[in-house]
């Protein structure tokens, strides 16, 4: 269900249990002695992890196949609900009948991208509240449920939790959030209910692999979690730790989530190029990636591993101040097993850049085939899709093979 996160300071005690003999299930704990048992008495049987699935040919959604298996991931930045949002889903609930809120009409055209992977994980910014409110936006969040309703409606399987506003409600919003994305079968990781759930590797299936994501935040906006395992934070080599126990546990790829940079930036910043070049230097991650920062940020090919720096705001009201808070990316990595069976890779990175418009408000995709149709006017899509290019190419991306994504294309190969 949930992740695992041991802080730094359990950092030791997880690699002990790395070196066991066996390997448990995902979601087990290590096997004890039984009430009663004779010292010298074998252990009882455990389920043993679950096997990855013998080599067959299997292609996976995206682009062709070039090996043995395949499979992809799409990756979308922070669903940031401000109050305005929640205003245009009660007028959307109006004309949908999907009372009291209804966010998915904002949230519909990335549909056909996440129709297009075998796996979507978005980022819950905040907590949400009850139902019904009372519901609070910036600067310490509390927003409506039905946000992550509409994901789930819309295709997403997973999201990633830890941010600087995980804990604006406690505990309580904490624990809420989480309850929410359980009752709708979304799985999740970065923050926890309980120690026993943040020591477990979140680890999902596809239908090629099984694929781990390990993620973690700077910071808490100066708050702290009542106990110290309920957030993810920030630390190269807990993350690295925390990998190798999802390999430990069958995975087949793992995935590294960074929340951390400057706000409003263009380019990375030192915490988050040190942080994701330790992750790629591991061995350990297969694809590194970040939020947070509210604007797109650039892709770098690091040593060959793909690193996507900053997908900006999935959703967010639109800010007068700065454009870039009203941009975003999403990114599709098809990863590939070779015809010997050995490790994976990524064989295909591909992005969209996206704006939000309003009257109605609406995520808008801006790639060039607009597999939305014209949702912002031609002179916002040029200018938002030429400074995506320019930003997320900056570091050498498109010499090294990231490409736009079109949905057109992903027909055709279908």
């Amino acid at each position: 269900m949930n992740g695992h996160r041991p802080l730094a300071s359990h950092t030791g005690k997880l690699l002990a249990v790395l070196g066991l003999a066996s390997v448990v299930a995902l979601g087990a704990c290590t096997a004890v002695q039984e009430e009663g048992q004779a010292p010298d008495a074998p252990p009882s049987s455990s389920p043993s992890a679950e096997p990855t699935p013998e080599p067959s040919m299997t292609p996976g959604a995206g682009p062709e196949c070039p090996g043995l298996r395949c499979t992809s991931v799409m990756l979308a930045g922070d669903l940031l609900v401000h109050p305005q949002l929640w205003d245009q889903a009660r007028a959307d609930a109006g004309t949908t009948g999907n009372q009291p809120l209804d966010f998915e009409p904002l949230l519909e055209g990335m549909r056909p991208y996440i129709s297009g992977s075998d796996l979507a994980v978005c980022h819950m910014e905040t907590p949400v509240a009850e139902a019904g409110g009372p519901y609070a936006g910036y600067p310490m969040f509390n927003v409506p449920p039905q946000i992550l309703t509409a994901a789930a409606a819309v295709g997403y399987q997973g999201c990633t939790t830890a941010s600087n506003h995980t804990v604006d409600a406690g505990t309580e919003g904490l624990n809420r959030t989480l309850a929410v994305l359980d009752s709708l079968g979304l799985e999740h990781t970065g923050s926890y209910t309980t120690e026993a759930e943040s020591e477990i590797p979140l680890i999902m299936d596809t239908s090629g692999a099984r694929i781990g994501i390990i993620e973690a935040t700077y910071g808490l906006n100066g708050l702290e979690a009542d106990y110290p395992w309920q957030v993810d934070m920030l630390d190269a080599a807990d993350m690295i730790a925390r990998a190798q126990a999802a390999r430990g546990q069958g995975a087949d790829i793992v995935i590294g989530a960074v929340h951390a940079g400057d706000e409003y930036a263009s380019m990375p910043n030192s915490q988050q190029t040190e942080t994701a070049h330790a992750l790629a230097d591991s061995g350990q991650f297969d694809l590194i990636y970040g939020h947070h920062t509210h604007s797109v940020l650039p892709i770098e090919n690091y040593n060959g591993t793909w690193i996507i720096y900053g997908l900006g705001n999935a959703v967010t009201e639109l800010s007068p101040w700065y454009a870039v808070n009203n941009e975003g990316l999403i990114v599709r990595a098809q990863f590939v097993q070779e015809n010997d069976g050995a490790k994976w890779r990524v064989s295909d990175l591909a992005w969209a850049p996206s704006v939000i418009v309003r009257d109605p408000y609406r995520w808008c995709s801006v790639a060039a085939d607009l597999p939305q149709g014209a949702c912002a006017s031609q002179a916002q899509q040029a200018e938002v899709r030429q400074r995506t290019i320019s930003v997320v190419e900056s570091m050498g991306a498109g010499q090294d093979g990231a490409h736009e994504w079109l949905v057109s294309e992903d027909v055709a190969v279908r």
